[in-house]
């Protein structure tokens, strides 16, 4: 998101860029940990909005830089064994087709094809979107860097910021553990942390670290051909291809905030694994290889923040993705540029997503939240 953000804003002509990284190098957050999925199967229009316009900057991010992105545009494959929730499935299927989305309903006989050995026992149906698909997190996170220093904005790596300094109700610069930098416009885009971040300037900021597992197995008989990702619906297990074997992760009904990234292991073996033998039998022939545990910035109704912080001249927020903030990292840095260079955003329409409507009660949920 940072990355992106400097790119745009660079190239829009927003004046000296700096980019603060805490790390000593980019993507070692969030971004790093992440799955690299892309799709367009939301449940809310402007998400759906936000990856129609974002995707085809992922996917055509080589031939417009010129720099080098490993994308594989398989689809995706949400799985639904539930009556009950079926019928939402269908209707988000509904507005995919609205809006222009080739979103496609499968039998389960079709999802069987697809993907060969999952388990058919008592799935309902399946939704599959051929244009959504895996990329490179990393490789995103890097190319726009390149991009952003090319256009003349400045990197710094090791930086760890301790707050926004405001001044009556302006941004006026930043602490860091080098020194104060002057400035009259801050990004926040701090991921899960982004909410300590938000409190120095003032501004309360409805966001939760998450934890998540990501475990990726070797080889074995039955893995799947294709680099299609693939979603439990009930349980929210996915897994795709990666290498030899599958990358494959879950969320748990009992999860809590934390920002540990600690492997818990109980819930590795009497959770995740059982649940990924069941959707897919033929994992239970696979060995774990890595296990790792990255955090989503969750907010009360899965939607992101994106835009000005209500009060504070000069804070902007692009903040509490819920997962899916990679995929939607290319165009929310275009639009972070067109509010602060132009004055609002263009490209898609987020006046449905500033922070005021927590106060306000304008919350729309995203109920596919992977």
């Amino acid at each position: 998101m940072g990355a992106s953000a400097a790119y745009h804003l660079a190239a829009a002509g927003a004046g000296r860029v700096a980019l603060l990284e805490r790390a000593d190098h980019l993507a070692a957050g969030s971004t790093g940990a992440c799955a690299g999925g892309f799709r367009q199967q939301f449940s809310s229009e402007v998400n759906v909005r936000l990856s129609q316009a974002s995707v085809p900057m992922i996917t055509g991010f080589t031939e417009q830089h010129g720099l080098p992105l490993d994308v594989h545009q398989d689809g995706y494959l949400f799985l639904v064994r539930s009556q009950a929730l079926w019928p939402d499935y269908l209707a988000a299927n509904e507005l995919h087709r609205a809006l222009g989305v080739g979103a496609e309903i499968l039998t389960p006989e079709e999802a069987a094809a697809l993907i060969p050995g999952i388990a058919l026992e008592g799935l309902v149906g399946a939704t599959f979107g051929p244009q959504d698909g895996i990329a490179d997190p990393s490789g995103l996170t890097q190319g726009y860097a390149s991009l952003a220093r090319r256009a003349g904005a400045h990197i710094e790596l090791g930086v760890e910021v301790g707050g926004v300094r405001v001044q009556g109700e302006r941004v006026s610069g930043l602490e860091t553990d080098r020194g104060a930098i002057d400035t009259p416009v801050v990004v926040n885009a701090a991921g899960p942390w982004a909410g300590a971040l938000a409190a120095s300037a003032g501004v309360e900021l409805p966001i939760e670290p998450v934890p998540r597992h990501v475990l990726v197995t070797g080889f074995f008989e039955g893995a799947p051909s294709r680099r299609t990702l693939v979603i439990d619906a009930e349980t929210s297990f996915y897994f795709h291809r990666e290498g030899e074997g599958v990358l494959m992760g879950m969320g748990s009904p009992n999860e809590r905030p934390s920002f540990s990234t600690t492997p818990d292991q109980a819930f590795v073996s009497e959770e995740l694994l059982p649940t990924a033998v069941r959707v897919f039998p033929p994992l239970e022939e696979a060995t774990v290889e890595h296990t790792w545990v990255g955090l989503y910035e969750m907010t009360p109704d899965r939607h992101p923040v994106i835009g000005r912080a209500p009060g504070v001249a000069g804070f902007y927020l692009a903040n509490g993705f819920s997962g899916h903030g990679f995929q939607h990292a290319p165009i929310v840095g275009k639009l972070l540029a067109e509010m602060i260079v132009e004055g609002e955003a263009k490209t898609v329409d987020v006046s449905g997503l500033g922070l005021e409507r927590f106060a306000e009660g304008g919350l729309v949920r995203e109920g596919h939240v992977v």
